[in-house]
């Protein structure tokens, strides 16, 4: 029987632990291995978060890419790519090129407002790092990739603090606690994410809003213990650039009506000074690369950066 981690005293026995070992790997017929529906986090009153883990049939520890959903913080599922991007071709092509990938869900901000979403992921990370070794992944290796809010929260996972200047807590105490914790992200795929959200929620189209969420961005931090206009900040990737930021990949159709292309043009002017950063602009499309004329050329471009930035000696 699996491990019970020891997360509550003897004197709360009702309280649920705070994570569960990996279940076990299911082999295909090519060799890859894959965990699903891994319990990465659980806290009393919400719904566990799960990740799912899909390695490739590679000796050693694969270097790792952790997926992050979009779906303006409030809907969408580990399990599933924007509409325009085939899973198979996605997810195949990380582990062809030799990388696990683990894809995780988090709160929705219907569930928990900011920094909630942060948290789940650094978690996932921490939890990923804890068994690394039962998962054959290397815990030194690893790199978010995210469209959309899941972008915005990759971003966030490699340039935020664990606690702001102002006492926020950003880490979170999710899930698995010490160890090596959350921090160290090699790289940073970054597709159409919104990286200034005070600006975001003034472009966003109030055509699409839609109950009851309304205007996403502002829904996020509409929970949050503090000032509406301090957790916008605080959840903005430009206010955490600075020294020791990874390296960068943005990618961003120059049509998109959701999150305009100037938020990543944003970011990569603010990381350029501290980094190495590529900024990609998709001619036409639009959000979720709605449009875009070679979406396999945008994954494979996506896969070729994080295989390098993952087997490099930096």
């Amino acid at each position: 029987m699996p491990e019970q981690p020891a997360t509550a005293p003897a004197s709360a026995p009702l309280l649920p632990p705070a994570f569960l070992p990996p279940p076990e790997p299911v082999t295909a017929a090519d060799g890859t291995r894959h965990h699903d529906g891994a319990t990465y986090a659980r806290t009393s009153g919400y719904r566990p978060r799960l990740l799912d883990l899909h390695r490739p049939a590679t000796a050693g520890a694969a270097p790792l890419v952790v997926w992050i959903h979009g779906g303006g913080w409030a809907d969408g599922d580990r399990r599933y790519p924007p509409p325009t991007v085939p899973a198979e071709l996605l997810f195949g092509s990380l582990l062809r090129a030799g990388l696990a990938v683990a894809t995780i869900d988090y709160r929705h901000s219907l569930e928990a407002p900011f920094p909630a979403q942060l948290h789940d992921l650094r978690a996932a990370v921490r939890y990923l790092r804890r068994f690394a070794g039962e998962l054959g992944v290397d815990p030194e290796r690893v790199a978010p990739w995210g469209e959309s809010a899941g972008a915005h929260l990759a971003a966030l996972a490699a340039l935020a603090p664990a606690v702001t200047a102002e006492g926020l807590d950003l880490e979170g105490r999710e899930g698995v606690s010490g160890g090596a914790g959350s921090g160290g992200l090699r790289a940073v795929v970054d597709w159409y994410g919104p990286t200034d959200l005070a600006a975001a929620a003034e472009a966003f189209p109030a055509e699409l809003a839609v109950p009851p969420v309304g205007n996403p961005v502002t829904t996020l931090v509409g929970g949050g213990t503090g000032e509406p206009a301090d957790l916008l900040r605080a959840a903005s990737p430009v206010s955490h650039v600075g020294a020791g930021a990874p390296p960068f990949l943005i990618v961003h159709g120059t049509a998109d009506q959701v999150v305009p292309y100037a938020q990543s043009e944003l970011l990569a002017d603010r990381l350029a000074p501290y980094t190495d950063v590529e900024l990609v602009p998709v001619p036409g499309a639009d959000h979720l690369f709605a449009g875009a004329a070679d979406i396999e050329g945008l994954v494979a471009l996506s896969v070729a950066f994080l295989a390098r930035e993952l087997t490099s000696g930096r």
